[in-house]
């Protein structure tokens, strides 16, 4: 077995877990979000998705971020610590969220058709802009971060069967499926 295969695999394996303990809200995801692209890194370095291996990098940090935003939260009335509970997007983070998804998908299709050798540098420089934003809204437990996955997923369903890499496409159909289940869930948890 290849070394891309192999890692193609594992990453899929990894996904999986990643993707139970994000439907369930275990704050072991965060576990799993360093993992995950520590070996995505590989990967997407050996397929030539560059952006998506920078992402892969913000993955990593972002687990830091994400563990510490859910583990940690300050209620505002009572200054208590408590874990970050399940809230809906809020309406005044919309157009700053919007502006700031383009601004980085401009910016990384910029950088990717300038320093690279990217073959799909508007759908790389998507879901790469994209993910960053949906990221940050899973960091402060938005139920609606599940709807932002889910367009990153379809793009990157296609994206990963065109590049020749199955199984990481295969999980990302996955993806798509639980990311409906997923928001349906969380709306019910939210207290």
């Amino acid at each position: 077995m290849d070394t891309l295969r192999f890692l193609d695999i594992l990453g899929f394996v990894v996904g999986l877990v990643y993707l139970i303990l994000e439907y369930k809200a275990s704050i072991w995801l965060w576990l799993a979000s360093i993992i995950m692209p520590a070996i995505d890194m590989v990967l997407y370095f050996k397929a030539g998705l560059y952006a998506d291996f920078g992402m892969a990098i913000y993955y990593c940090l972002a687990g830091v971020y994400g563990y510490a935003s859910w583990k940690w939260f300050k209620h505002a009335e009572s200054q208590q610590r408590t874990e970050r509970p399940i809230t809906r997007y809020k309406k005044q983070h919309i157009l700053p969220s919007l502006a700031a998804m383009l601004l980085l998908w401009f910016g990384i299709w910029w950088m990717l058709t300038h320093w690279t050798n990217s073959t799909v540098p508007v759908a790389d420089a998507f879901t790469t802009a994209l993910s960053i934003v949906a990221l940050w809204a899973l960091a402060q437990k938005y139920a609606e971060q599940w709807l932002l996955w889910l367009v990153v997923d379809v793009v990157c369903c296609i994206l990963y069967v065109r590049k020749g890499i199955p199984f990481k496409a295969a999980i990302y159909g996955i993806y798509c499926a639980v990311a409906v289940l997923g928001y349906r869930k969380w709306l019910r948890m939210i207290k």
